[in-house]
């Protein structure tokens, strides 16, 4: 082995010796680098992303909504629901809560919008990152100056609106249209008072939800009196196991509930994530493909510029079986380091994204106002050892080459 790697090693520098690798070798080894540190910096990239909008999703929505089929899209005697939702012992917290949509109208402006209600009583712990910055203060939504019932609104539709703490809006529900005595339909409207704004980070919810007691929504929509909510929401152990839990609730609750999971509930936007995260990786994964095209044509030319050494060696007593071995280490050494420099560097400016936010980026467009990168290390070994594995392959055939030559052909050669 010794001797396999001393050949190779001096097969790897230019021919007059030296210590320095050959031109064409430096070329292998920057594209296998290269193909590399796109590689990883691209699929922490998709993964920041992806992992971003999960973290503002379960900060806003429940991890299961339990829902019942109606007409109406309403639940009525819910509270003995809740009490058999909270018997699962997967199941941290529940609460109900009621969604609807409305407009908000301001001097000439209107603006659509989804108006949450949220209950304020001693129901068990928050299901949402929200709903218990509601409950602690940090968002205040209790009583107000004007005796309108107070609302919250997002940073984006505050900015949009002109909205600041203390203004009132006037709220109009798209469900509870009432006819009037000439024939004509007329929606209710309440006035509400703003108390405070949010953040999630999500654009789309901060333009377009607001929060409000649930007593208040419910007075919006007509059902205060009969007691009707949208549905629960439920906060898991586990966030990730929620398909199993809402399963779960499914079984335990039966028709007409049905319960599903926030990954569910957002299955379109995650597809949609894991598609282009493994059909970027496909693409860019092609880089290193071609860096090992470079590492084959690198070989073929070693070998023809080297036969007549191959066939003194092989007079010599060099068995194929070494030969092969001599090629074979020149391609796995580049393909090592290459994809050791690739992996380091790709790391590197990983590191440097996330800790200084050097990309910021549009939040209307991308939902989110910053590069997000997350680098694991299972996506780090994988990239690793499918770069020295393709790496590996393309040193067959130039190996093969080289060990098949007959020594006095070789000698031959011009």
């Amino acid at each position: 082995m010794k001797l396999s790697w001393e050949i190779a090693r001096r097969y790897l520098a230019p021919r007059r010796g030296g210590r320095f690798l050959s031109f064409i070798t430096w070329i292998s080894l920057g594209g296998v680098t290269v193909g590399v540190t796109a590689l990883i910096v691209v699929i922490a990239v998709m993964t920041g992303a992806q992992e971003d909008f999960q973290e503002k999703i379960l900060d806003a929505n429940p991890h299961v909504l339990v829902l019942e089929h109606s007409s109406s899209l309403r639940m009525d005697d819910w509270r003995p629901v809740l009490d058999s939702v909270r018997t699962l012992e997967e199941v941290v917290s529940a609460t109900p809560f009621v969604l609807t949509k409305v407009a908000l109208r301001r001097e000439e402006y209107a603006q659509a919008a989804d108006l949450y209600g949220v209950s304020l009583e001693d129901l068990g712990d928050a299901v949402t990152g929200i709903e218990a910055r509601i409950r602690s203060g940090t968002l205040p939504l209790g009583d107000t100056k004007s005796g309108f019932p107070s609302i919250i609104v997002g940073d984006d539709l505050a900015d949009r609106m002109l909205i600041f703490p203390g203004d009132t809006l006037l709220v109009i529900s798209m469900e509870n249209i009432r006819q009037g005595p000439m024939g004509g339909f007329f929606p209710v409207s309440r006035q509400f008072e703003v108390t405070g704004t949010f953040n999630t980070g999500l654009y789309d919810y901060d333009i377009g939800n607001l929060y409000a007691p649930l007593g208040a929504v419910q007075d919006l929509l007509g059902v205060e009196e009969i007691d009707q909510i949208s549905g629960l929401g439920v906060r898991t152990t586990d966030p990730w196991k929620a398909d199993a839990v809402a399963d779960s609730l499914q079984n335990l609750l039966g028709f007409p509930y049905y319960a599903q999971s926030w990954a569910v509930t957002n299955g379109a936007l995650f597809s949609a994530l894991k598609l282009e995260k493994l059909a970027m990786g496909l693409i860019l994964f092609l880089i290193v493909v071609v860096a090992a095209f470079n590492i084959v044509s690198t070989l073929v030319m070693v070998v023809v510029e080297r036969t007549r050494e191959i066939g003194i060696l092989k007079s010599m007593g060099m068995t194929d079986a070494t030969v092969l071995r001599v090629f074979m280490l020149q391609g796995v050494w580049i393909g090592v380091i290459g994809t050791t420099a690739g992996t380091l560097l790709g790391s590197f400016l990983c590191w440097l994204l996330d800790t200084y936010e050097i990309i910021q980026i549009p939040p209307e467009v991308y939902f989110v106002d910053r590069l997000p990168v997350a680098l694991h290390g299972g996506d780090v070994v994988l990239i690793y050892l499918a770069s020295v594995t393709v790496a590996f392959v393309a040193t067959i055939y130039p190996a093969l080459q080289a060990s098949r030559l007959e020594p006095v052909d070789a000698i031959r050669h011009e």
